[in-house]
């Protein structure tokens, strides 16, 4: 070995090594990610929609719903979703695709989703679409929605 080549060969180490590092962590990050989907809708099963909405908002966290409404802030969020038909409903979810920044602190998933209502009848009405969210890591390193 060429005794030119030796820093040649420790800045390439070093770059690969980095590289390494960065991968695994977005893979951490990427987990973390899924792990709180799967906590959000658990705790929407176990303690209720809204609350469930509520609790894994940031303090500014969006909602889309309807064609052309927003709803801003964690209190209204849980306001729109504490309704009789809420309280009689169930919703899953899986997300399809997840993708962190490089700098870790945003976060989007993307997957299909399915809402059952049941009515005062027995009847339930099922419905089926694709969600879309936008997290943002706290600085306690939880991660919360700014966009749903």
């Amino acid at each position: 070995m060429n005794l030119k080549s030796i820093p040649f060969l420790i800045i390439s180490m070093l770059l690969l090594f980095q590289s390494c590092n960065k991968k695994a962590d977005n893979e951490e990050l990427i987990n973390s990610v899924f792990q709180t989907e799967k906590a959000f809708e658990k705790m929407a099963a176990d303690s209720g929609i809204a609350i469930a909405f509520r609790n894994f908002a940031d303090e500014n966290g969006v909602i889309l719903r309807a064609k052309d409404s927003i709803i801003v802030g964690k209190k209204n969020i849980y306001e729109y979703y504490n309704t009789e038909n809420t309280k009689n409903a169930t919703v899953n979810w899986t997300p399809d695709k997840i993708e962190v920044s490089d700098d870790g602190t945003l976060a989007y998933t993307y997957g299909k989703y399915t809402w059952k209502i049941r009515h005062s009848n027995d009847s339930i009405t099922i419905q089926k679409g694709i969600f879309h969210t936008v997290w943002k890591r706290q600085p306690d390193k939880k991660w919360k929605y700014v966009w749903d």
